[in-house]
């Protein structure tokens, strides 16, 4: 059986299990990439707790409304890959500084012509540009600047960058009045890691890789065919994860009967159990547990949640049914993100992250848009249970299927 996180065998191409540098955790490397990753994850994540009040204000399409949060995955499911290779051989700051300018454009632009629907859908695109970017570079980095000691707790650390920036979004919509102030907000986050990302350039964090480390990544075939697995789970759990993540406020409003600020508290609920599991998923991993059983439970929970969504409405069902869900959704990608460094080790992580993202984008362009087509067309929230809890399922049967991988490779 798989246990933890391993050491991934040698690839041709210079992929290694070795990390790249000294033996010592460059913690300033590590904050900094968890940092960038979390500020891309606000990015994306400031719309869905004041997309009532959009809605309200602006009468956006509903389609249109989920393709803001799709547009992000769109970008990446393009790109994911090339950035991957790119940063692999080329290094970080100028592309990092070419994104964060895009994020910044992003925000201006919506800032200015919040009427025109179809143009805050490209200041979208421009965030997601950024996104792509950060979303790979960031958990990289961190994951590059771990001694294998503390690869378990970085991991846990890296696969809270969602959340973070989704619970940070959340907590700030309480906060401030209207919807403006997230932009602004994360206008000025933007500015501030570019500043520090200029204040880190002669770092080895985004320094370009020379020599070998600069060779491009060639995964065996059992390591492609593990990647192409890891992609296809990703794809899966975000289809749902981010279905759920986008329209929750949504549904509590219309559907359950909760005011706006109960909303955003509900939805804050399930962001921070998130936080909480990806750490302890993190630990559990140093300590050997094995990585696929955990991916597995986890996402059966999940899958469980949405079926009995139906049955969850009263105060105290649907308060579990957040924390649970919470639970083994910080389950699932502390798993995910721990898989990069087991498939190709920490000196290929760009290149394994770069097919992780395709397959995590896929998911997050067709969730939001799937679900507001199920619910404008097949009967409204009530049919979106079956749909997502089946998908659920299947990302559970590929975990399956990837344990049986990685216990192949260990005989």
């Amino acid at each position: 059986m798989n246990h933890g996180i391993q050491r991934a065998p040698a690839a041709p191409g210079g992929a290694g299990g070795g990390q790249t540098g000294s033996a010592r955790t460059d913690w300033p490397a590590v904050a900094f990439g968890i940092v960038l990753a979390s500020l891309v994850a606000f990015q994306q994540f400031k719309l869905p707790p004041v997309l009532p009040v959009l809605l309200a204000d602006y009468h956006w399409d509903r389609t249109l409304a989920g393709a803001m949060m799709a547009i992000y995955a769109l970008v990446g499911l393009l790109f994911s890959i090339p950035i991957g290779h790119a940063l692999q051989r080329r290094g970080v700051f100028h592309p990092l500084l070419a994104a964060l300018a895009a994020l910044l454009l992003g925000d201006l632009l919506t800032l200015a012509f919040p009427e025109n629907g179809w143009l805050v859908l490209a200041a979208r695109a421009l965030e997601g540009a950024g996104y792509a970017l950060g979303g790979i570079a960031g958990p990289a980095l961190a994951n590059r600047s771990a001694a294998q000691r503390d690869l378990g707790f970085v991991v846990g650390l890296t696969a809270a960058w969602i959340p973070a920036g989704q619970l940070a979004a959340t907590g700030l919509s309480l906060l401030l009045p209207g919807w403006r102030g997230l932009w602004i907000l994360g206008a000025i986050a933007t500015c501030a890691v570019a500043l520090w990302a200029v204040a880190l350039r002669h770092h080895n964090v985004l320094a370009a890789p020379s020599g070998a480390t600069a060779l491009r990544i060639k995964p065996t075939t059992q390591q492609r065919n593990e990647l192409y697995l890891t992609g296809a789970i990703f794809l899966l759990w975000s289809l749902q994860y981010f279905a759920y993540a986008t329209w929750l406020p949504q549904y509590l409003v219309e559907a359950v009967g909760l005011s706006l600020t109960a909303a955003a508290a509900s939805y804050a609920l399930p962001a921070f159990m998130i936080i909480v599991f990806n750490m302890v998923t993190g630990a559990l991993l140093g300590r050997g547990v094995s990585l696929a059983l955990m991916l597995t439970c986890a996402l059966a929970s999940q899958a469980a949640i949405w079926w009995l969504i139906p049955l969850t409405h009263g105060s105290v069902a649907g308060l579990a049914s957040l924390i649970i869900y919470g639970i083994g959704a910080g389950v699932t990608p502390a798993c995910l993100f721990a898989l990069p460094a087991t498939i190709l080790g920490r000196a290929g992580a760009p290149t394994a992250f770069g097919y992780m993202m395709t397959g995590r984008n896929t998911g997050v362009f067709l969730g939001p848009i799937l679900l507001a087509e199920v619910t404008k067309g097949l009967g409204g929230w009530g049919a979106a249970w079956p749909v997502f809890g089946s998908t659920t399922i299947l990302a559970m049967v590929a975990a399956i299927g990837l344990g049986a991988l990685l216990r192949r490779r260990e005989s």
